[in-house]
Formats: C-alpha cells, sequence, structure tokens
C-alpha cells in the first residue's frame, strides 16, 4: 500500500463485529508465529464497555488496522489490539490509530496510557517511543514475563 490513495478513515466498530474479529485473527496468527503463541487474552467484549473503545481504520473503506482502548481505572488506561495489517506498514497508520485512541483517552478523562509489547517486535517498541512513551517496568498481568516490553504515556489535561 506504499503510494497509496484515499484517505484513512479510523471509526468505533463493533468489537465483537466481523470486521474486528477478522483484524484481531490476524494480529493473533502473526504474534503466534513471532512468540510461538497467542497474545495476552483479550476479550473484544471489553471495547464495548464504558470508557473504553475498538477502532477500525479503513482505506477505501478495507479494514488495514485496529485498536482498542481498555480501562485500567479511573485515571488510567490501556492500548490492546494495536494492529496494522503487513501491506499497509510504514505509511503512518499505527500513529494515526494511537492519536485517535489518545484523543479518545482524554476525552474519556484518563490521566495516563499503559500498553505492553513484545521482545521481539522492535519497530512496534520504536513507534511507541516516537509517539512519547516510555519504557516502564512490567505492570499487571505482564510483570513477570520476559518477552513483555511495557510502555506509559501522561496524556495533557483536559
Amino acid at each position: 500500500m506504499t503510494g497509496h490513495a484515499g484517505t484513512l478513515t479510523i471509526c468505533t466498530d463493533d468489537p465483537i463485529g466481523e470486521t474486528a474479529q477478522q483484524l484481531i485473527q490476524a494480529l493473533c496468527s502473526e504474534m503466534s508465529e513471532r512468540y510461538g503463541r497467542p497474545p495476552s487474552p483479550f476479550s473484544p467484549a471489553e471495547a464495548a464497555e464504558s470508557r473504553e473503545v475498538f477502532l477500525v481504520a479503513r482505506l477505501a473503506g478495507h479494514p488495514v488496522g485496529c485498536g482498542a482502548l481498555r480501562r485500567i481505572d479511573e485515571e488510567k488506561a490501556e492500548i490492546k489490539r494495536m494492529y496494522v495489517a503487513p501491506a499497509g506498514r510504514r505509511n503512518g497508520f499505527a500513529r494515526q490509530i494511537i492519536a485517535e485512541l489518545e484523543s479518545q483517552a482524554v476525552q474519556f478523562g484518563y490521566r495516563a496510557i499503559f500498553l505492553e509489547t513484545g521482545i521481539r517486535q522492535p519497530e512496534a517498541q520504536g513507534l511507541y517511543e516516537s509517539c512519547g512513551y516510555r519504557r516502564i517496568p512490567s505492570f499487571g498481568n505482564y510483570a513477570g514475563n520476559p518477552t513483555s516490553v511495557c510502555f506509559k504515556k501522561v496524556l495533557p489535561f483536559s
């Protein structure tokens, strides 16, 4: 999709719908190839709760990526299921999805966003760092997981 024509649209989508399931399945397949197992469990229904969202990015109407925001507590959220299909990578789509998730987080009143990625995803680590995320010790269910790399970003006050 390099040199793509058209505008990327990012909209809230049904986290248990067909599009979401296709994107999440593609993500899980890729993570299984890299790590020998799928990523940590995530209930797509969680993204339908209050102050949570599931986004799908589309180019010319075709889904090319997704990302979810999951509530940790009143002041913190976690980015889950960040994914851009291989054909859509290196076009800034992930950066745009992250920006929209951050915008949603500010609207929801969160003060910080946390996320986890893996040691075999240097491209993801670089993306998050370039978006202002700082590496932190593993948190929550990721604590003690030697393949986890965790990040945090403090959000501007709304």
